[in-house]
């Protein structure tokens, strides 16, 4: 908020209300983030930005509304719609419950104001997108972001086309590393018929909108656009398609949709991804997933790693994910034949150092086309983005110790920085 104009001139901080200025000191001093003190002092700026122009006379404004609407209308509409009937709209009153074109249009008339004020948000939102992007473009940096599998029941996507989706049951995983017994994530499941039907409008959509806002995407959850594990409320567990061919016919069509952006892209393919699967990813030269700890021969004696040597030139090369352990406690949990499997008889049962370079040096050493580190391995950090299967206030609060943009100001960064740069050139990454 401050660096919008209007909050500005309407008296920035200072003139926030009392309510408002504890909850941004809250925020400031919260580690892990406190996701509601954020909230809390970021509506009140942002109305009070909002309040002092409302979008009046903003031509770039009106533009972004005409060039966006077909993500936009729908989703500016539910969030004035849901601040007063809530986010479930199955519970709201009938016809806008259900789209009917006269319940939308006296919805819109109503709460037209509430309605510009969620689309100047998100126009907002894409301006200072932009302007983080040039700064990132010009000092060589390219943005990578995500596309992910799923969204919310209680979402404008799932309001906006109810007939794709099905609402008694939910996307899950079968039996896998994560947890003994699958997974249930609790999100309505595609009905891809109806969704094949009608060309996979929305998913082609989406696509855009991630290629717009990024130089490339990783595509979450891969093997779910390929089969759907669903979990009906009654019944037993099953995939959708339910069929090999059909499952590779779809996610191949998907896949070179999302293609099709000219964005960069990365296929999660963890957890339980059939070996069809694996090769239609070769076919489409699209990059998987190489995680060191998981990286064995599972069926040989002693179950030995593999050489990051070996592994192939299209993939992703990386230590861990947001779901997996730091690599520090990966580590000290091993046991010692594990840590002996991977540098030798004299590996020691402590992290340190010397470990955490040597296991990034193999890693940077891969002739995977690209290497994805997470930042705490980078520096051998213990602490953990998020435990899959668990819901709770541990999980997506993990926040750097520094800002991003004064990451060259603090000098055990910028040692860091000067190590990793020198061992990418040693092993020809730049």
């Amino acid at each position: 908020p401050g660096a919008i104009p209007a909050f500005a001139a309407a008296g920035g901080e200072a003139a926030l209300p009392a309510e408002a200025r504890e909850a941004l000191d809250a925020a400031r001093r919260a580690l892990p983030i406190d996701f509601d003190a954020v909230r809390a002092a970021k509506h009140a700026a942002f109305v009070m930005a909002w309040e002092a122009s409302r979008g009046d006379g903003n031509e770039a404004f009106e533009a972004f509304r005409a060039r966006e609407a077909y993500w936009l209308d729908d989703y500016a509409l539910f969030r004035a719609i849901a601040e007063d009937a809530g986010t479930d709209w199955t519970a709201w009153p009938q016809p806008v419950r259900a789209r009917s074109p006269e319940g939308l249009d006296d919805a819109r008339e109503m709460l037209r104001e509430r309605v510009r004020f969620h689309a100047w948000l998100q126009w907002i939102a894409a301006e200072q997108w932009t302007e983080a992007r040039a700064a990132a473009r010009a000092h060589g940096v390219d943005v990578f972001g995500d596309l992910p599998f799923m969204v919310d029941a209680a979402s404008a996507d799932v309001w906006a086309r109810q007939q794709e989706f099905m609402l008694d049951a939910s996307v899950g995983t079968p039996p896998d590393a994560f947890s003994e017994t699958g997974q249930d994530w609790g999100v309505p499941v595609y009905r891809w018929p109806e969704i094949a039907a009608g060309g996979f409008q929305w998913l082609r959509m989406r696509a855009r909108r991630a290629a717009d806002l990024f130089d490339g995407f990783r595509v979450d959850h891969l093997v779910g656009f390929y089969r759907t594990f669903v979990r009906p409320r009654e019944g037993d567990p099953y995939f959708l398609p339910s069929h090999e061919h059909e499952q590779i016919a779809q996610g191949e069509r998907i896949m070179r949709l999302f293609l099709d952006t000219g964005a960069a892209l990365t296929a999660e393919d963890l957890g339980t991804v059939p070996d069809a699967v694996r090769a239609s990813l070769a076919r489409l030269n699209l990059p998987g997933y190489r995680i060191q700890r998981w990286e064995r021969r599972w069926h040989d004696e002693g179950r030995p790693f593999i050489d990051p040597a070996s592994w192939p030139a299209v993939a992703v090369a990386t230590s861990g994910t947001h779901d997996t352990e730091s690599m520090a406690e990966w580590w000290e949990a091993a046991p010692d034949a594990e840590r002996r499997l991977l540098l030798g008889p004299g590996a020691p049962a402590s992290f340190t150092p010397d470990v955490r370079d040597a296991l990034l040096s193999s890693i940077y050493r891969s002739p995977s086309n690209l290497a994805i580190l997470p930042f705490q391995d980078l520096f051998g950090w213990r602490d953990r983005i998020n435990t899959p299967a668990t819901v709770g206030a541990g999980n997506w609060r993990w926040a750097l110790p520094w800002p991003v943009d004064r990451l060259g100001a603090v000098p055990v960064a910028r040692d860091r920085a000067r190590e990793l740069r020198a061992l990418a050139g040693q092993t020809g990454r730049f």
